[in-house]
C-alpha cells in the first residue's frame, strides 16, 4: 500500500473518531443539563442546593470535557508524528549506508574504508565470504584512503555474487597489533521502524541499526 493511501486511511479514521468523540461530548452535556434541570425541579424548597454546588458540578463537567478534547489533540499529534516518521524512513531507501556490516558484491567494486592505527607499519585487507573463509588479502597504504575491492580472489578468479565481510590486520615490527572490522557502503533496500530503533535492510539481506550507520551517500 502506498504511503499516500495509508495517510488517507489514517486521516479518515482520525476524523471519524474525532466526530464520534464530539458527538459523545455533546450528548453527555445534554444529559447533564437534563439531570441538572430535574435536580432543580425536585429539590427540597426548605433545603435548596447551594449555588456553589451547582458551580462545582459545572466546573467538574467542564474539566472532564476539556480532558477529552486534550486527549483527542494528543492522539492527533501522535498520528501526525507517526506519518512524518514513515516519510523519514522512505528517505533512507536507495541510499548507500556506511557501516561495519558485511557488504554485498554483485560484480561492482565494493568501497572499503580502512583506518589502520597510527602505530602500525603494515596493514592488510582481509576479505571473507559468507562462510567465513578468506578469499582475498592485499596490503593497504597506512592511511584512511578508500580502497576499491573489485572482486579479485587469491585464486585469481573473480568472486561470485554474494555477501563478504572485510577486516584490516594491523602489525608493527612483525607483531600483530589488531584485527578490526572495516566499514563499507551498502545500498539500503528497506527501512523498518521498531519500538526502540530503525532497522535498515541492505542489499543482500544484511540488516543494520540506523544508530550504527556512520555515513550516508547517494547510490554510486
Amino acid at each position: 500500500m502506498e504511503l499516500s493511501s495509508v495517510t488517507t486511511s489514517q486521516t479518515a479514521s482520525k476524523t471519524a473518531a474525532q466526530d464520534g468523540n464530539k458527538a459523545v461530548i455533546s450528548s453527555d452535556f445534554e444529559t447533564f443539563l437534563k439531570m441538572l434541570s430535574t435536580q432543580l425541579q425536585n429539590q427540597d424548597p426548605l433545603n435548596p442546593v447551594e449555588s456553589a454546588d451547582y458551580a462545582v458540578q459545572l466546573a467538574t463537567f467542564s474539566s472532564v470535557e476539556q480532558q477529552v478534547l486534550t486527549n483527542n489533540h494528543l492522539q492527533d499529534l501522535a498520528e501526525r508524528i507517526q506519518v512524518s516518521g514513515m516519510s523519514d524512513l522512505a528517505g533512507w531507501v536507495g541510499m548507500e549506508a556506511q557501516s561495519l556490516s558485511a557488504s554485498y558484491y554483485d560484480g561492482e567494486p565494493v568501497t572499503v574504508l580502512p583506518d589502520p592505527p597510527s602505530a602500525a607499519d603494515r596493514a592488510v585487507l582481509v576479505v571473507k565470504n559468507a562462510s567465513g573463509n578468506v578469499v582475498y588479502r592485499d596490503d593497504l597504504p597506512l592511511t584512511n584512503t578508500p580502497y576499491q575491492w573489485s572482486g579479485d580472489m587469491i585464486t585469481g578468479a573473480k568472486a561470485p555474487t554474494g555477501t563478504y565481510s572485510f577486516e584490516v590486520e594491523s602489525s608493527a615490527n612483525g607483531e600483530t597489533l589488531s584485527t578490526d572490522p572495516v566499514s563499507t557502503y551498502g545500498r539500503v533496500i528497506e527501512a523498518r521502524r521498531t519500538d526502540t530503533d530503525t532497522i535498515l535492510v541492505l542489499e543482500g539481506g544484511n540488516t543494520v541499526s540506523a544508530s550504527e550507520v556512520t555515513g550516508l551517500r547517494a547510490a554510486q
